[in-house]
């Protein structure tokens, strides 16, 4: 089969899958997340809050995400794919160890975990940029990376206008050449809710003691796959769309 035919394929049956009603288990979950959630104290949401701010802030607009990768000059879409893999399998396996270390420390460290996975996270999408033969030093890629981190941590509605602005990036990002309105528009609020609400009920089985190390490594083994597979994609759309493109 033709790659490229295979990857629309795989385009399409992930929208189907984006938008598909919940199962039980992710009913269960949300369910069990948003109790959870009302017994965590307003502090401690304040500081996730504050923790998502900060770390996004440096994302878009300082240099420490900034791989020393260099980036692929228009890369064949099949060895992008081939190259975002290696490139994954290696970010998941530090992502697994990271989880078992503080899933083994209970509370605390849990809330150490937090902040280090998001990081690991924008570290494997500034990297994957360049594998796709996009440039992290311009704003509007970093606008870009950041609705892709959103889309997969977001809910339907949300999901549904993220992946709308990524298939017409080749025009929105337009908007996006310098960063003077964007962090003061942001909705930090809406933002640290939802990404908390996605990855809850796995994040919360880290803290709980005797299973806490194995629930870590396999939270963040999953939520690394869930960003991979929404990646991935987002940085195929958007080269089948540049094709096409005047």
């Amino acid at each position: 089969m033709n790659y490229e035919l295979k990857v629309r394929r795989e385009i399409a049956d992930w929208e189907e899958k984006m938008f598909k009603s919940p199962g039980w288990l992710e009913k269960t979950s949300k369910t069990i997340g948003n109790r959870i959630n009302q017994l965590i104290p307003p502090k401690v949401q304040s500081v996730m809050t504050t923790t998502i701010r900060s770390i996004v802030r440096t994302a878009l607009f300082g240099a420490e995400y900034t791989p020393s990768r260099s980036v692929k000059s228009n890369p064949e879409l099949e060895s992008s794919d081939q190259e975002a893999k290696e490139l994954f399998t290696l970010y998941q396996k530090i992502a697994v160890a990271e989880g078992a270390g503080t899933g083994a420390g209970g509370f605390m460290l849990g809330l150490v975990d937090f902040p280090a996975l998001i990081a690991i996270k924008m570290k494997f999408l500034f990297e994957l940029a360049h594998v796709y033969g996009y440039d992290t030093k311009h704003f509007s890629e970093r606008v870009f990376i950041l609705k892709v981190f959103q889309m997969t941590f977001s809910g339907p509605e949300n999901r549904a206008r993220l992946l709308s602005s990524i298939k017409n990036w080749h025009i929105e990002k337009e908007q996006w050449r310098s960063d003077a309105e964007y962090s003061r528009n942001m909705d930090w609020e809406t933002f640290q809710i939802e990404y908390r609400d996605a990855i809850d009920f796995r994040k919360m089985l880290q803290m709980m003691p005797g299973i806490g190390a194995l629930a870590g490594a396999w939270a963040n083994y999953t939520i690394l796959e869930d960003l991979r597979e929404f990646a991935m994609n987002a940085y195929r759309l958007r080269i089948f769309n540049d094709d096409l493109s005047p």
